[in-house]
């Protein structure tokens, strides 16, 4: 039995990963397993947001167990099945009011640690990185354009550290975007299966 495959699908809010996750996860069927995004089971939880920095630590925290948590679940009752993580553990980073290193030393990891929990990083650029309009009908969204763009380039900068990190950049038609992240998650799987044979990248869209 093959070992199994654990993908993180992150980027900046208004990215449409939530979208090519729920097309991917019908596509597949059983033979996926999706980890659902740890921020929006807090929040829709009934926990509030808040700018107070103690309280935006604790909830980073929290964000960040639950997600190891509900990861290892996952990975116990679908053993044989391809994990996809609707984002990750080092998501948090980029919402942290402090340092990398007072998160790690808060959460008691290491990039080094975070990063080899993954096998693969597929990234989808949020709309805002090209000045459109992210509005969704997610009532746990809150960020603004600026705010947005402004995550997106520090997930970014996190992610991007991962040696198998693959990069989905908006394109002027949307659906292009999707089935363009679609495609690169299915690389991705081929690849680890042994059935993919090419470059060892997936190139961007061009703006």
């Amino acid at each position: 039995m093959k070992r199994q495959l654990k993908v993180v699908v992150t980027g900046g809010p208004g990215g449409g990963k939530t979208t090519a996750l729920d097309l991917f996860r019908r596509e597949l069927g059983d033979t996926v397993a999706i980890v659902p995004e740890s921020a929006t089971v807090l929040f829709s939880g009934g926990i509030p947001r808040s700018s107070d920095e103690q309280v935006v630590k604790n909830v980073q925290k929290t964000i960040f167990a639950l997600q190891q948590n509900v990861e290892n679940i996952q990975e116990k009752q679908y053993p044989d099945r391809l994990l996809i993580c609707d984002r990750g553990t080092l998501d948090g980073l980029a919402y942290w009011p402090g340092t990398e290193d007072e998160f790690f030393e808060e959460v008691g990891s290491s990039i080094e640690k975070e990063l080899n929990r993954y096998d693969a990083v597929i990234f989808f650029e949020s709309a805002a990185a090209s000045g459109r309009d992210i509005q969704s009908n997610n009532p746990i969204r809150n960020e603004s354009s600026t705010q947005a763009a402004a995550l997106d380039k520090k997930l970014q900068n996190i992610w991007s550290r991962h040696p198998s990190y693959y990069f989905v950049g908006n394109s002027e038609s949307f659906v292009k975007k999707i089935m363009f992240g679609i495609m690169t998650i299915e690389n991705v799987i081929n690849r680890h299966n042994g059935g993919y044979v090419g470059p060892s990248f997936v190139p961007e869209f061009t703006k």
